[in-house]
C-alpha cells in the first residue's frame, strides 16, 4: 500500500510512538471518522496480537482487500449484544471453549449481492446487510465468510479483548457501535507483535493505540454505560480522573 493508495487519501496520524495518550486517541479518531484503519493492540500476557479496526460504516472493498491481503483472512465483525439479538445470531458453539472466551456467533453472508461471498465485494456486501439499521435475520444465510462477534457490554472495563476495543474505538469516534478486525500478520504467516507492529504503521501512517490506553479513556469518560450501546462524541481527550 503506497502513500497514494486511496486508503490513506486523507492525511496521515501522526507517528505513534512520539504521542502521548491524548495524541494517541485523537489520532485514532480522526482516523476512524475517516475510514482509515487503527491498529490495536492487547496486552503482552493476552493474545499479545495487533488488529486493523475500521468501523463497519466507513468499510470500502479496498479497505476490506487490505484486510485480506495484510492480515489473516479472517475478517470479523464486531457487534454489540443488541445487534446480535436483532440478527437471531446464536453462538458458534454451545459451549464457549476459547482460551479468551472469544464470543463468535454462527458465521454470516448477506443473502442477496453476492457469489460465493469470498470475494472482498462479497463480504462489504455481507457487513453492509448486517449493519443496516432495518437490518434482520431474513437478510442474512447461515453459514458464511464473515465472522460476527459479540461484544461484552461492559466495553474495555469489562473484557480487554479486540471485540471489546474496536467498539470502544467507535464510541470514541462518535460512530455507530459496529466494526470490522482482522489480525495482522507478517508476510511469513506468523503474528505480527512488537516491532512488526510498529513498522507497518509508521510505513503506511496508520495510528497505533492499546487496549490500555482505551481503558485509561473509559476510566475517565462520565458515561456510566459500556461501549456496546450507541457510540457518543467525546469532547475532551485527556484524562479527567476516574469517575466508574
Amino acid at each position: 500500500m503506497s502513500a497514494t493508495s486511496p486508503l490513506l487519501a486523507r492525511p496521515p496520524a501522526p507517528p505513534p510512538a512520539a504521542c502521548g495518550l491524548a495524541e494517541r486517541l485523537r489520532a485514532a479518531r480522526e482516523a476512524m471518522r475517516s475510514g482509515r484503519p487503527v491498529l490495536l493492540t492487547d496486552d503482552n500476557e493476552r493474545e499479545n496480537e495487533a488488529d486493523l479496526i475500521v468501523a463497519a460504516e466507513c468499510l470500502t472493498v479496498p479497505l476490506m482487500a487490505m484486510l485480506i491481503r495484510e492480515c489473516s483472512g479472517i475478517v470479523c465483525l464486531c457487534l454489540p449484544p443488541a445487534a446480535v439479538e436483532r440478527l437471531q445470531l446464536p453462538p458458534m458453539a454451545a459451549v464457549n471453549g476459547s482460551r479468551h472466551g472469544t464470543a463468535f456467533t454462527v458465521s454470516i453472508e448477506a443473502r442477496h449481492g453476492v457469489g460465493t461471498g469470498v470475494s472482498a465485494a462479497d463480504r462489504v456486501a455481507t457487513v453492509r446487510a448486517a449493519v443496516a439499521p432495518d437490518a434482520g435475520p431474513d437478510d442474512l444465510v447461515r453459514p458464511g465468510h464473515v465472522f460476527p462477534l459479540r461484544a461484552d457490554p461492559g466495553g474495555v472495563l469489562a473484557r480487554r479483548g479486540h471485540t471489546e476495543g474496536a467498539l470502544e474505538l467507535c464510541a470514541l469516534a462518535g460512530l455507530a457501535p459496529a466494526a470490522v478486525l482482522c489480525e495482522l500478520m507478517n508476510p511469513d504467516g506468523t503474528m505480527a507483535r512488537g516491532p512488526e507492529v510498529t513498522a507497518f504503521a509508521a510505513r503506511h501512517a496508520l495510528p497505533v493505540l492499546s487496549i490500555g490506553d482505551l481503558v485509561a479513556w473509559r476510566c475517565a469518560e462520565p458515561r456510566s454505560s459500556g461501549a456496546c450501546g450507541q457510540g457518543g462524541e467525546t469532547s475532551d481527550l485527556m484524562p479527567r480522573g476516574r469517575s466508574e
